[in-house]
């Protein structure tokens, strides 16, 4: 479960992360680089993809300036894997209800814009 969100930090499982990150069957994937910084596409999240969640969460960043592209989302539609992009705030505070109702949950966050 994710413990806190503010500007620029994550705290998970009482460890602290400063930089984005993905968070696949539990284990948190840090220093997640996107091809085009502020858009989320297929090859982004290849590994999610692989693990088959029933749910992708995508934090957006505190304004929520990051977007997911048209492909990514027919992908995940394809797949029938349920999209939530939402800002990061949000996004941890679904993150966490999804988690605790036992849906299996992937997620990546954008910590900052």
């Amino acid at each position: 479960m994710i413990e806190q969100y503010s500007f620029g930090r994550i705290v998970i499982s009482g460890s602290v992360y400063s930089a984005d990150l993905k968070i696949i069957n539990n284990k948190v994937v840090s220093d997640w680089w996107r091809k085009a910084g502020h858009v989320v596409d297929v090859s982004d999240v290849r590994d999610i993809l692989d693990a088959q969640p029933q749910c992708l969460v995508i934090g957006k960043g505190k304004p929520g300036l990051m977007r997911v592209s048209g492909e990514l989302a027919a992908e995940l539609e394809k797949r029938g894997i349920e999209l939530v992009a939402e800002p990061t705030e949000s996004a941890v505070t679904t993150f966490n209800r999804l988690v605790a109702k036992g849906r299996q949950v992937a997620a990546g966050f954008h910590l900052s814009c």
